[in-house]
């Protein structure tokens, strides 16, 4: 294998993104898997040095991708995320979050690359329990963990599962909390929302990739298939993150408060039962996270 060379999943995603720019600054030959109906603009503008492999959906295809690449360690960032399914989302789910992973394991093994981290998710984790799937993705994302189980017993490949909660950054095209709370401050139009008793477990980018950086200096030592929460530690109800941002951008958002129910099982108080990774621990806070997200945007128009 190549020291200096990783495998990507998940690039043109926000975290995806973010993390090989950041590989890329740190000089690894960064390689990526794509699929031929992928935006790839962005990532274009990362780096022209990234090269990009097409995954046919194939396992045989997945093995060739590996056997080009030939790298020391795999980012597996690349799923389907959906809060509530239908039932023509079973098969994507499965594809996505099962198949795809399954078939990247395969091509590990096949290949004698020892060494993957794996962006999970903290919606396993339904009312605090070790374990109970808030919605199918959720429990797609536990099989798919079940699955690095049996690839360690047997073929010996070491991972970092990395629960992540509420990520945030510059440039998130996602449309999560900011994106609604900058929409709202543009039009002035007021926004449905939940009745906000909810507390969120905010993570700003920079802390995310530093935490999967740790993970990968971290993954040859552990001697099992290993999972990590990545909470800030400090969770604040979504009534107070709206006002929050109200402050530090200084616009009024115009938000309906119980405009909308809750989702079903929505999650009340984030997972804060899990072990956190060794050596990590965020820097940002919320109001200094909202004040570079701010200035971030704005510097990239």
């Amino acid at each position: 294998m190549n020291n200096n060379s990783v495998l990507l999943t998940g690039a043109t995603g926000f975290i995806g993104l973010n993390l090989a720019k950041r590989l890329v600054g740190l000089n690894y030959e960064v390689h990526v898997i794509a699929r031929r109906s992928s935006n790839l603009s962005q990532l274009a503008r990362v780096s022209k040095e990234i090269h990009i492999h097409f995954h046919n959906g194939s396992t045989a295809g997945m093995k060739s991708i590996m056997k080009s690449a030939q790298p020391d360690c795999v980012f597996h960032l690349a799923s389907l995320f959906l809060a509530k399914h239908r039932s023509q989302d079973v098969t994507p789910l499965v594809r996505s979050n099962i198949l795809f992973g399954t078939q990247l394991l395969e091509a590990m093994s096949e290949c004698g690359v020892k060494e993957i981290i794996n962006a999970s998710t903290s919606w396993q984790h339904y009312q605090n329990s070790v374990y109970d799937p808030v919605c199918l993705y959720a429990a797609t994302k536990q099989a798919f963990e079940d699955i690095m189980v049996y690839y360690h017993n047997v073929k010996s490949i070491k991972s970092i599962s990395i629960e992540l909660f509420d990520t945030y950054g510059p440039n998130d095209q996602r449309h999560k909390l900011f994106y609604l709370f900058k929409q709202a401050s543009l039009s002035h139009d007021p926004i449905k929302m939940s009745p906000g008793e909810q507390l969120i477990d905010l993570v700003y980018i920079d802390d995310v990739i530093g935490a999967f950086l740790i993970a990968k200096e971290r993954v040859s030592q552990e001697i099992g298939s290993a999972k990590y929460m990545l909470t800030s530690g400090n969770p604040i109800r979504l009534r107070e993150i709206a006002a929050i941002y109200s402050k530090v951008t200084n616009t009024e958002i115009n938000l309906d408060w119980g405009g909308l129910p809750y989702r079903e099982r929505e999650v009340m108080t984030p997972w804060h039962s899990g072990e956190k990774i060794p050596g990590w621990k965020p820097i940002i806070g919320l109001e200094q996270g909202i004040k570079l997200l701010i200035e971030g945007e704005k510097n990239n128009g």
